[in-house]
């Protein structure tokens, strides 16, 4: 059966789906590239008019499809369109998320008159896994253990406040619908009045104001003005405050571990270490092996943690999950629709691509 992507023509994903059929024997996927489509609409109902597999992969950090949807974004909310980010600033807001919503609840519209479309992630549950806030609320609505949520911050005098009515001294805090660590800051304080924010967000100062820029190198930021700058910025991006949990250590460093479901199932799974805060792989920290770190008991936890986080999003094949696993207890820090961009790891043989296409067929079938 044919395998539709609207995807970005040339990006990572569409190499690594390509390269993935072709070692299974499969022919290549019909890609349908995310700016030409919102460009012409009609291109979607062309590219499924037969009987097929659809997968919605990542805009991706496209410049093209960002504007295109800060645009629609605005268009749907009425507001005056933004001057557009610089390469690597941070700048997901609210209105791009609209925009996004307008699109998918597009696909949406579109699939419903094309049952013979076999559709690999449904639309509804891409944009609620893409709204951490929303998905992470999701899941301790159905009783999947997350960090303690303390609600959307509107800058760094409330980011005190919260702290002080929960009695807390450090808190994670991420932007709404970031992605790959853009915008999360580690912030702690002291009751000695020191505080300290760690972040991949760039605090950089122009004559047209502040501005954040994402970096591979964690900045630590002390000074309080820093701080109180760096947060009230990332406020306007919709940022939630979560508890800090502690993760489980190994050698110098800790870790998390991110897991892919497939069909409802752990699948690929990989120990990110790192010495600091975040331990995003792009951000030069290390994988490991799970199994050689977590006992018999935390690995059962973890695949069921895992299971039942996916069971959660019915209509997704492949999700990515972070968990923390720490004492026979597992925590799920977030969910990724796009989350199977793990070049050569491999579970039973096959990458993450390979496994899904494989997956999906033996699901449907």
């Amino acid at each position: 059966m044919p395998f539709v992507l609207l995807g970005v023509r040339g990006g990572k994903r569409e190499k690594l789906t390509q390269a993935a059929r072709a070692g299974l024997g499969l022919p290549p996927a019909r890609v349908l590239d995310w700016c030409e489509w919102l460009q012409q609409p009609s291109l979607l109902a062309a590219s499924l008019a037969q009987p097929c597999v659809f997968k919605i992969d990542s805009p991706g950090d496209d410049a093209r499809v960002h504007a295109r949807l800060m645009r629609l974004g605005c268009e749907a909310l009425g507001r005056a369109v933004p001057r557009l980010p610089e390469m690597g600033e941070i700048a997901v807001s609210g209105e791009w998320f609209a925009g996004l919503s307008l699109a998918l609840r597009r696909v949406a519209a579109e699939l419903s008159a094309l049952p013979h479309a076999q559709v690999m992630n449904v639309p509804d549950e891409l944009l609620l896994m893409t709204d951490k806030l929303a998905c992470q609320r999701h899941f301790a609505a159905r009783g999947i253990p997350v960090p303690r949520l303390l609600g959307p911050i509107e800058g760094y005098a409330h980011l005190r406040a919260v702290l002080d009515e929960h009695d807390l001294q450090q808190v994670f805090l991420k932007t709404r619908y970031g992605s790959s660590a853009s915008g999360v800051v580690a912030y702690r304080r002291n009751g000695r009045g020191s505080e300290q924010a760690t972040s991949s967000a760039d605090l950089v100062q122009g004559q047209g104001g502040a501005r954040l820029y994402n970096v591979k190198r964690l900045r630590t930021y002390n000074a309080q003005a820093d701080i109180a700058q760096l947060i009230d910025l990332l406020a306007g991006q919709q940022t939630y405050a979560e508890a800090w949990i502690p993760k489980p250590r190994h050698g110098n460093g800790h870790f998390d571990v991110r897991v892919v479901t497939l069909g409802g199932q752990a699948a690929h799974r990989v120990a990110r270490v790192g010495t600091r805060m975040m331990t995003n792989l792009h951000l030069d920290n290390q994988r490991a092996d799970v199994a050689s770190l977590l006992s018999e008991k935390d690995l059962a936890v973890l695949e069921h943690t895992a299971c039942a986080a996916a069971a959660t999003f019915p209509q997704s094949h492949v999700i990515g999950l972070d968990l923390v696993v720490r004492k026979g207890r597992a925590h799920v820090l977030e969910a990724n629709a796009f989350g199977d961009l793990l070049p050569k790891l491999l579970w039973r043989g096959h990458d993450t691509y390979a496994a899904q296409l494989q997956g999906f067929a033996s699901h449907e079938a």
